[in-house]
């Protein structure tokens, strides 16, 4: 998952074009607390960009040609599968088109990588109901997730992994709380719910904020309602644990309350973009009921 096949002369890929490539698909992915890139590279010779080398679901091809141009293509050499073809009398042509089609690229990409996580999670779906009879939206997770605890206002489900768990939190806040100084209260909001409901492995931890790095916040849509987006990195208070995290805070006016939908993982010592990535499309499929 998340990784881009670039195919580009070699003469290219060790000059400009390839580092703006590189600089642009390896921008950092938010919210880890070590820096990976959103994307992994594959770099491809075109001489031998034929065969299994053309499966890739990700692919930006650069060819010279007297036409410049940029197009993107569905399933070109295999399916499902995206392919940016760009062209252009030299490199500098071709690096103009990158440059103006960055953003598009990588949602594109971004958005054929949420489908494929998507079709793996349905392969073995949770049929647990709680969430949705409590919270009135469905999830749709994989069956390897189970229930840590479930109270009045608070669920947690968590699936453990080779070195630590995932884990996702769902719960409702008072719209009261929300303060003119929306990132303080969010920050808030997340450490009283850590306090209260998610402990530390010694007596008297907790899961709160990471105080030494600022978290990024967004003002955003989700599924058509009003949201705020964080992502940054929690720690456990009085113990040595971290890890990131994303949340969800979704305006829910019918209640009168704020959704949260969280997402934290707990993998020291290996990457974790992919296990973030995992956690964003869970929360990505969520669906609401009338009612909400």
């Amino acid at each position: 998952l998340n990784t881009v096949t670039v195919v580009m002369s070699q003469k290219n890929w060790e000059q400009s074009l390839g580092i703006k490539t590189r600089e642009f698909l390896g921008q950092t992915y938010e919210g880890l607390p070590l820096d990976e890139p959103q994307f992994s590279v594959k770099y491809i010779k075109p001489k031998i960009f034929n065969g299994f080398a053309r499966q890739s679901r990700n692919i930006i091809e650069f060819t010279k040609d007297t036409l410049a141009r940029f197009n993107l293509y569905s399933e070109m050499y295999a399916r499902p599968q995206v392919v940016a073809k760009i062209s252009g009398n030299d490199s500098d042509e071709m690096e103009f088109f990158l440059e103006q089609n960055a953003e598009l690229i990588k949602g594109v990409f971004l958005e054929n990588e949420f489908k494929e996580k998507t079709r793996r999670i349905s392969k073995s779906l949770s049929s647990e109901k709680n969430i949705e009879s409590k919270f009135g939206i469905k999830l749709k997770y994989p069956s390897a997730y189970k229930v840590v605890k479930d109270t009045s206002n608070f669920i947690w489900i968590q699936k453990s992994i080779l070195k630590g768990h995932l884990n996702l939190i769902i719960y409702t806040a008072s719209d009261t709380l929300l303060t003119k100084n929306i990132n303080k209260s969010i920050i808030a909001i997340r450490d009283s719910i850590g306090k209260r409901h998610v402990p530390g492995r010694l007596k008297g931890s907790y899961m709160i904020t990471e105080k030494a790095y600022r978290p990024y916040f967004y003002k955003t849509k989700f599924k058509g309602k009003k949201t705020f987006l964080t992502k940054g990195t929690w720690e456990v208070a009085n113990d040595y644990m971290a890890g990131p995290f994303v949340n969800y805070l979704i305006s829910d006016t019918l209640n009168k309350n704020w959704l949260a939908l969280e997402g934290f993982v707990f993998a020291p010592s290996v990457s974790k973009r992919d296990y973030m990535f995992e956690l964003e499309t869970i929360i990505k499929s969520a669906s609401f009921n009338k009612n909400r």
